[in-house]
């Protein structure tokens, strides 16, 4: 089977810093568009200002508060949701060795939403004020996690055919339960509220919500990608590299689920960027994880602060879910790649039939030259051939 086309180290550091200049680049003008647009040089201004305590006068206050207090924080953590979730799916992909895998498979999503629908239906944590529905998703996915673990694990360890089933299965139970929450509210307007939700947004993003998130994505930065290179290669492979799978494996989930928890606690589900990110990584880098632990992260926050602008001035003032926006926008774009490229898991390639020539005088084949290799022939360049996979010899031209 032929490989991807690796780049070489300089391209590879050529494109890390494409992708930081690019993101550099995004941050301000996301933060300066929105359904009341800012020039770019004013929202640069106000950032400056704010950093070294400059002075505004009464006239930009209006402006300098959307900006430094809605408009950055939100763009800053839409780069360390896509960061996050982009390295969450490389994580989950190599736990589990499967294409379909991302940081929602074990369940995650669907206890953060049955959490949060027992904010909204039942008033739970109430008295952590704006704060409850991030605390009921996180304890709803930390929960639905464990349970998946214990449902999955045997006394050889946890197979991860086991655990996507049994992740997978308790999925559609969550729902289930979730759905059972909202269908019996006595207010009647939950569903819309938990589907926003489950649809992803970062209209309530605030300072106070960054720090948390960006502790979650180092902490999945610092993954050493040779564990996972090895990981992927079976459980037999890594055990005679000296790597215990099984211990491996149940470090990457914990990491999977305290990182994926605390995303979705401020986001909601936004399930395209973990799954597809890896792959689109993949086709252009190839299957070592050593490049894509790097340069997934910056396509992800960088995806992440391009859907959170359009997700605000596609409609306004209304605000579209970005899961929505990945959906529309990203599938086509992968679709597209994937085709051209002939990808599949592990970023390599199918290998293409070669077209094998046959002599028409000798009947001998040559694959992949229109001229007759057999000593005894010589059949000269631009005659008559026939080729088709596989070779059938044709016979001599009249």
């Amino acid at each position: 089977m032929h490989t991807s086309p690796r780049l070489s180290p300089r391209a590879h550091v050529l494109v890390v810093l494409a992708l930081l200049m690019a993101l550099g680049a995004s941050v301000p003008v996301a933060v300066s568009w929105g359904a009341a647009p800012i020039p770019v040089a004013d929202t640069a201004r106000f950032l400056w200002a704010a950093v070294t305590g400059g002075a505004i006068s009464t006239a930009d206050f209006t402006d300098y508060t959307v900006i430094l207090q809605l408009r950055t924080p939100r763009v800053l953590l839409a780069a360390v949701l896509g960061a996050g979730l982009s390295a969450l799916g490389i994580a989950a992909q190599a736990m589990v060795r499967n294409p379909l895998a991302d940081p929602f498979i074990l369940g995650i999503s669907s206890g953060a939403a049955v959490g949060a629908s027992a904010v909204v239906s039942w008033g739970l944590f109430a008295a952590l004020g704006s704060l409850a529905l991030s605390a009921a998703a996180f304890v709803g996915a930390l929960a639905a996690s464990v349970l998946v673990y214990l449902l999955s694990r045997t006394p050889g360890g946890v197979a991860p055919v086991r655990l996507i089933l049994t992740g997978v299965v308790l999925s559609f139970g969550f729902l289930a339960l979730m759905s059972a929450i909202v269908f019996f509210d006595a207010r009647g307007d939950a569903a819309r509220t938990v589907m926003f939700w489950m649809l992803g947004s970062l209209g309530a993003a605030t300072w106070q919500q960054l720090p948390l998130p960006a502790a979650a994505t180092a902490l999945c930065l610092a993954w050493r990608a040779r564990d996972l290179d090895t990981l992927s290669m079976g459980d037999g492979s890594a055990a005679s590299l000296g790597v215990d799978p099984d211990r491996m494996r149940g470090q990457l989930f914990a990491l999977t689920v305290l990182g994926t928890a605390t995303l979705v606690s401020v986001s909601g589900t936004i399930g395209f960027v973990g799954l597809v990110v890896p792959h689109a990584t993949r086709i252009v880098l190839g299957p070592a994880h050593r490049r894509a632990v790097l340069v997934a992260p910056l396509v992800g926050a960088l995806s992440m602060v391009w859907v959170d602008l359009l997700s605000r001035v596609a409609v306004p003032p209304r605000e579209l879910p970005l899961g929505v926006v990945t959906a529309l926008v990203g599938v086509p774009v992968f679709l597209v790649l994937m085709r051209r490229s002939g990808y599949v898991f592990g970023g390599s390639r199918r290998p293409r039939a070669r077209p094998a020539w046959s002599c028409g005088r000798c009947g001998s084949t040559s694959p992949g030259a229109p001229w007759c290799r057999a000593s005894r022939c010589g059949w000269p360049r631009g005659t008559s051939w026939d080729w088709s996979v596989p070779t059938a010899a044709g016979s001599p031209p009249s």
